[in-house]
């Protein structure tokens, strides 16, 4: 418990520090990620190094078993042949020996609980890194929906800004037209009313003569008529 304690503070203060460094909530969580895999694997190759160390305690103890089971056997030809001294030696030798594998029967002990914890935390560990994984991946999928939003809701306004740009344009442009429209008929009605002068009229000789050409072809047109009626 004490070693995965400080592996998830670890794991806290490396997120917090990030955090505060990175912009990108993404590539945060794809950091922590890594991070607690290293841990892990730290775990991981814990848990392999007790298992061999382990594993050497017991090879080299069944090895003393040999060399015990073979001090036995001298022990007893020894005193078959009356040989009392050597048997002695042979039983003292054998006595050091399962003094040192007593030794290491406390040691593999020792290894195999260690071993059991180790295990317990890498489970627990894989477990929360698993969750953490699955965590992580709706957190970036939530965050690339709500960027898209976000994005898209930036281009709408966009456009909208640039429409109410055209519309304000467009108003502005009917706006001139429809006072062009006025200013001309304003003119017009000036003109037919003899406040202003028609520049296409020609100059007041012209016009003169004009009226006199109009009026000596009526007095035509009225002569014709009349002689026609007998009048």
């Amino acid at each position: 418990m004490g070693l995965l304690n400080r592996m998830g503070s670890i794991v806290r203060t490396k997120t917090d520090k990030l955090m505060d460094r990175l912009e990108d909530p993404a590539e945060t969580l794809d950091h922590s990620y890594k991070t607690q895999l290293e841990l892990l694997q730290n775990v991981k190759r814990g848990v392999a190094e007790v298992a061999t160390s382990k594993k050497r305690l017991e090879l080299q103890r069944a090895k003393l078993a040999q060399k015990m089971d073979k001090l036995e056997s001298q022990s007893r030809e020894a005193i078959q042949s009356d040989r009392e001294d050597l048997a002695r030696l042979a039983l003292e030798r054998k006595a050091a020996l399962n003094s040192q594998v007593e030794n290491l029967n406390l040691q593999v002990a020792d290894l195999e609980k260690e071993q059991e914890k180790l295990e317990a935390t890498e489970k627990r560990l894989s477990t929360k890194v698993e969750v953490f994984r699955t965590k992580k991946e709706t957190i970036k999928a939530q965050y690339s929906a709500a960027e898209a939003q976000v994005k898209v809701t930036e281009s709408l306004t966009g456009i909208s800004e640039e429409m109410a740009d055209v519309g304000m344009a467009v108003q502005r442009s009917e706006d001139k037209v429809e006072n062009l429209k006025a200013r001309s008929a304003a003119l017009d009605e000036l003109i037919d009313s003899g406040t202003l002068e028609d520049a296409t009229q020609g100059d007041d000789i012209e016009r003169e003569l004009s009226k006199m050409r109009t009026a000596s072809s009526v007095e035509d047109e009225l002569a014709r008529l009349k002689l026609e009626a007998g009048k």
